[in-house]
C-alpha cells in the first residue's frame, strides 16, 4: 500500500507530487508549522476536505466563480481539453494531461493545477526558510495529504534533513499503509498524528472504502514502539458520532495502554466542498450538515466519562 516515493527520471533522487506548502500552521502538531501536503491516498473517505489530494496525479481544477469568460484559456490546451461556454465546467478531464498551460494563461486565477514534482531538495528549500518561527514556537515542519506515508523514503529523507537542522517533524497519517512505511520514518519522526475514523470495521469499508484491521494494528505498532501519538477523530454526523463508536474507541484506546495521551475530536465541516466542485466530482456529504460546537462538546464529554482525555480542534 505504499511504494515509498520514485525516483526522478536521472535517478538523481526522490521525487513527490506535492499539492501545498502551507507556513504558518496552528493545528498540525505542537507550535508554529510548515504543512507539506502529499498527493495520493489509499482511503476515499466520503468527508474528505482535501479532494485534490486523493489522486496520486496532477490535475487541474476549475473554479466557476473566479472565472470571467475571457476566451484566453481557449486555445492553450495542446490536448484540446478546454471546453468552451459559460455553463458547462471548463475542463474535459478525458483530455486533460494536467499539464497546467490553461492556468498559466489564466488572469483570474480560475483555473488551478493541483499538484508539482518536487524533489526532496526543493522542499527541504521551502520549509526551512521558516526555520525562524519554529525555533521561536516549538513547531516544526508537518506531512500531510492525502496520505504522506505513500511516499515514506521522500518522507524518511525530508525528516533526515529536518533532524539534522534541529527541526521537529510531524507524520499525519491515516494510517492505511504496509508496517515498512512506518518502519522507515520511525526513527527521524518526533509526533504523529493518527486517525481513527471508525472502529467497526463494516462501517469503516462503507465510508471510506476500506476495513481497519491495517490502521488499528498500525497504531498498537506505533504505541508498542514508543512513538509520540496523538489519535485523532473526524467527528462526522451519523458516521461515527454514536455512543456505540464512542465506547468501543474509548475502549480501543485504554487497550494501547498508559502512553496514550489521549484523543483529539475534529468536527465535520464543508470547507473543502468547493474543491470538489473544482474538480467537477459529486460532494458526497450533500446534505449533511455540521453539528456544531455542541455535538463536539457532547461528544467530548462522553469521551471523557469513558476515562480518555480529550480535546476538541477548534
Amino acid at each position: 500500500m505504499s511504494d515509498h516515493g520514485a525516483m526522478n527520471g536521472d535517478g538523481g533522487g526522490l521525487v513527490a507530487v506535492v499539492t501545498n506548502i502551507q507556513g504558518f500552521s496552528l493545528h498540525d502538531g505542537p507550535g508554529i508549522r510548515t504543512v507539506v501536503f502529499f498527493k495520493g491516498c489509499p482511503l476515499a473517505c466520503r468527508w474528505c476536505a482535501n479532494p485534490e489530494c486523493m489522486s496520486k496525479e496532477p490535475q487541474v481544477g476549475f473554479l466557476r466563480t473566479l472565472c470571467a469568460d475571457c476566451g484566453r484559456c481557449g486555445g492553450v490546451c495542446p490536448h484540446g481539453a478546454i471546453r468552451p461556454g459559460a455553463d458547462v465546467h471548463r475542463i474535459d478531464y478525458a483530455l486533460c494531461q494536467a499539464c497546467g498551460a490553461c492556468a498559466d494563461r489564466c488572469g483570474h486565477d480560475a483555473l488551478v493545477r493541483y499538484g508539482e514534482s518536487m524533489t526532496v531538495a526543493e522542499v527541504w528549500d521551502a520549509v526551512r526558510r521558516d526555520k525562524l518561527f519554529y525555533e521561536s514556537s516549538g513547531g516544526g515542519v508537518t506531512v500531510s495529504g492525502g496520505e504522506p506515508l505513500l511516499r515514506a523514503k521522500f518522507v524518511r529523507e525530508l525528516f533526515t534533513r529536518c533532524r539534522e537542522d534541529g527541526v521537529d517533524t510531524c507524520v499525519e497519517t491515516c494510517g492505511f499503509v504496509n508496517q515498512e512505511a512506518f518502519a522507515d520514518v520511525l526513527p527521524v519522526t518526533d509526533h504523529f498524528l493518527f486517525d481513527l475514523k471508525h472502529l467497526d470495521a463494516r462501517a469503516h469499508e462503507e465510508h471510506t472504502g476500506w476495513p481497519n484491521d491495517w490502521i488499528l494494528a498500525n497504531a498498537s505498532l506505533l504505541v508498542e514502539y514508543g512513538a509520540d501519538v496523538l489519535f485523532r477523530q473526524p467527528l462526522v454526523p451519523g458516521v461515527n458520532d454514536s455512543l456505540e463508536n464512542i465506547t468501543a474507541t474509548a475502549e480501543f484506546l485504554h487497550r494501547l495502554g498508559p502512553g496514550v495521551i489521549g484523543l483529539e475530536l475534529m468536527p465535520y465541516h464543508r470547507v473543502g466542498q468547493a474543491k470538489y466542485r473544482a474538480l467537477d466530482m459529486p460532494y458526497p456529504m450533500e446534505g449533511v450538515d455540521p453539528d456544531g460546537d455542541r455535538a463536539a462538546e457532547a461528544a467530548r464529554d462522553a469521551y471523557q466519562t469513558l476515562g480518555v482525555t480529550c480535546t476538541i480542534s477548534r
